[in-house]
């Protein structure tokens, strides 16, 4: 039975409570920590947690192997050090951090420390996901000609008129880094991302917010070939984020977290899952199941002395692009 301490119990908390109440023959939460006495009353009353406004005592509880970090993005770098000091293991949320700078000081942390971090990165658990993978690791799609990546997601004004919301200092950035993260990352664990070679970068007029909430980068993908990005949480009302693969012997079209893949011999290889995506203003209306799979595969890690499916310097890799396209876009 491995120990948790979740650090941060705001509107990240609903998908992981859900997934380590499911893995409940495995993970026990020793404690669940926030400052804001709303959110520890709803943890508890909720999900049935223990809670406490004290981190450090939280890190340093000797019943506590391991962290899961859900507070906002500027926050996590210096709790992910605390923790491994002090010995744990650490599921950060995405982004790792507000700058790739300060990402790269929290994934050399960890190896220092030889201790496990995870990053939630849950679109590649989908089961969609997995079968695009495999196809595309087993050369099904022959050479990959083209890719190209869309984000069409709507935030009201409501969302950014929450304090820190849509903030620099806060979050690091707007849709690159905090919600069409987890699709660009699974594009470029899927076909690679070898360069930027443009971008535009762009806050609309229906929004007021410090960062971007348009994005569109034209990239090579890992082999060389043209690959586009688009994100935005501009376009009322939303939908489910897209990839399309373009291969020599077939296309794969992803649509949330459905797949179709149509050969050029005719047959079809189709994966349907009902899952949602929080594209819209009711931006945490998603299944808590791949949440629940990279904690399981957290667990395993820790178990097994070896590195999570979505380790650090992955969450890095896609962290290092979105930087580019927005140094790109200026």
């Amino acid at each position: 039975m491995i120990g948790l301490a979740i650090i941060g119990l705001g509107n990240a908390l609903a998908p992981h409570a859900k997934a380590v109440l499911d893995l409940a023959n495995r993970v026990r939460v020793v404690r669940a920590v926030a400052r804001n006495a709303e959110q520890r009353r709803v943890a508890a009353e909720r999900y049935g947690f223990l809670t406490s406004d004290d981190a450090a005592a939280a890190i340093a509880d000797p019943r506590v192997d391991a962290i899961s970090i859900l507070t906002p993005t500027d926050s996590h770098l210096e709790i992910a050090e605390a923790a491994f000091a002090a010995g744990k293991h650490v599921l950060c949320e995405k982004p790792l951090d507000t700058t790739v700078e300060r990402a790269e000081c929290l994934v050399a942390a960890g190896r220092r420390a030889d201790r496990r971090l995870a990053v939630m990165l849950q679109l590649r658990f989908r089961a969609a996901s997995q079968r695009l993978k495999a196809l595309l690791e087993t050369n099904a799609l022959g050479e990959v000609q083209a890719a190209t990546m869309t984000v069409p997601w709507w935030r009201p004004q409501a969302y950014y008129d929450e304090p820190g919301r849509g903030v620099k200092a806060r979050d690091g950035g707007g849709v690159l880094l905090i919600q069409a993260i987890h699709t660009l990352d699974l594009f470029h664990w899927c076909v690679g991302i070898g360069s930027v070679d443009a971008a535009i970068v762009r806050t609309t007029s229906l929004h007021r917010m410090e960062t971007e909430d348009y994005a569109t980068a034209l990239v090579r993908l890992g082999n060389g070939a043209p690959g586009t990005i688009t994100a935005t949480v501009a376009a009322f009302p939303g939908g489910p984020e897209q990839i399309m693969v373009i291969g020599a012997k077939g296309v794969a079209r992803m649509d949330g977290g459905n797949l179709v893949v149509s050969f050029l011999d005719g047959t079809e290889d189709v994966v349907r899952e009902t899952v949602g995506s929080g594209s819209g203003s009711g931006f945490m209306a998603f299944s808590h199941e791949p949440h629940k799979a990279v904690i399981s595969d957290f667990l395993d890690a820790i178990e097994q002395g070896r590195d999570p499916a979505i380790p650090g310097e992955e969450a890095l890799a896609t962290q290092r692009v979105i930087d580019a396209i927005i140094n790109k876009g200026v």
